[in-house]
C-alpha cells in the first residue's frame, strides 16, 4: 500500500534486516520511498536493490550489544536527521523441553528477544521523545499466545517481550509515541533452519515423536511480503491497535486459547473472589 503522494518520507530502524521478515519490511519501506536504517549482524548495501541508493543506510549490528545498539540508533538519526518506525524484528528460537535447557541456553533466548528490543527501545526513545511522535513496532510471535511442547522458552522470551511492551505504550503515550506488538504465524523465512536445539532427554522421547507427528501433517507457512504489507497498512494507520495478528491460524488460536482461559476463570470464580477480603491497615497491624 504505497504513501500519499504528498507525504514525506519516513525514516525506519529495522533490526534483523538481512533476511527473512526483516528483509521483507524493509524492501516495502524503501519499495514505497521510505529511508531505511537496516541492521543485521551480518548485512551491506549488496543485499538489496541498487536503487534504493542512499535511502538505505546497512548497519552491521548485535542487538544484545547494548553500546553498538545506541551507538547504531545514533547514527542512524545523524545520517537520515530523524527517526520515524522502530521494528524489532531480531530474534532467535531455540527448540527444547524445559528440563532440557542449559542456563546459557536459556539466557541466549532471551538476550536476543527480549534484551535486544529492550535496547533498542531504550535507544529510539529519547529521540522520539524530542519530535513527540514515532511508532515502535514489536515483531513478537504466535508462541506469545501460549506455550507449547518443545517451544517453551521461546514463547517464555515473547511473554515478556509483550509485557514490556504493554507498559512501553503506556509511558510513550505521553508524549505521543505509538507501540505495537505484532503476532505472526507462519512465514517461510530462516527461523526454523537456523534455530537451534537443546540435548535430548529418553524420557521426553514419545512426546517428541507426537510432535513429530503433528508437525508431519503440515503446516502451511506464507510468504513474507504479506507480512510486510500489513506492516505498512499498521504503521500508516492514525489509530494503531496494540495488538495486530498476522495469519488465519494466529486469528483463530488467538480467540481459541482466550475464550478457553476465561471458561477456566469463570468456573473458578468464587474460589478466586475468596481469597480476597480487604482489611483496614490498622487492623491487620493488631
Amino acid at each position: 500500500m504505497p504513501t500519499s503522494p504528498n507525504a514525506a518520507p519516513r525514516t525506519w530502524f529495522i533490526t534483523g534486516a538481512s533476511r527473512g521478515l526483516g528483509r521483507a519490511f524493509a524492501e516495502a519501506a524503501l519499495e514505497r520511498g521510505d529511508r531505511v536504517a537496516a541492521a543485521a549482524r551480518t548485512i551491506t548495501q549488496d543485499d538489496f536493490d541498487v536503487r534504493h541508493g542512499d535511502r538505505l543506510l546497512p548497519l552491521t549490528l548485535d542487538v544484545t550489544d547494548r553500546p553498538a545498539v545506541i551507538a547504531a540508533v545514533t547514527t542512524a538519526v545523524e545520517h537520515f536527521g530523524r527517526l520515524d518506525i522502530a521494528v524489532n524484528n531480531a530474534g532467535t528460537m531455540s527448540m527444547g523441553m524445559i528440563e532440557e535447557f542449559t542456563e546459557a541456553e536459556a539466557r541466549a533466548q532471551f538476550e536476543v528477544n527480549l534484551f535486544g528490543a529492550l535496547w533498542v527501545s531504550q535507544a529510539v526513545l529519547p529521540h522520539l521523545r524530542a519530535q513527540r511522535s514515532g511508532h515502535i513496532v514489536q515483531i513478537s510471535s504466535i508462541a506469545a499466545l501460549g506455550g507449547f511442547p518443545s517451544t517453551g522458552m521461546y514463547s517464555a522470551s515473547k511473554f515478556a517481550l509483550e509485557g514490556m511492551s504493554e507498559a512501553l505504550a503506556m509511558e510513550a503515550a505521553a508524549f505521543d509515541i505509538k507501540v505495537s506488538i505484532v503476532q505472526p504465524g507462519g512465514y517461510w523465512t530462516d527461523l526454523y533452519t537456523s534455530m537451534t536445539a537443546t540435548t535430548p532427554l529418553e524420557a521426553y522421547a514419545p512426546l517428541r515423536a507426537e510432535l513429530e507427528r503433528q508437525w508431519a501433517e503440515g503446516s502451511i507457512d506464507s510468504e513474507p511480503r504479506l507480512a510486510a504489507e500489513a506492516l505498512l497498512q499498521l504503521v500508516d494507520s492514525d489509530d494503531p491497535p496494540l495488538r495486530l495478528l498476522l495469519g488465519n491460524m494466529v486469528y483463530d488460536l488467538a480467540f481459541d486459547i482466550s475464550r478457553r482461559r476465561m471458561d477456566t476463570w469463570a468456573g473458578w470464580e468464587k474460589v478466586s473472589r475468596a481469597a480476597e477480603h480487604a482489611v483496614a491497615a490498622t487492623e491487620h497491624a493488631r
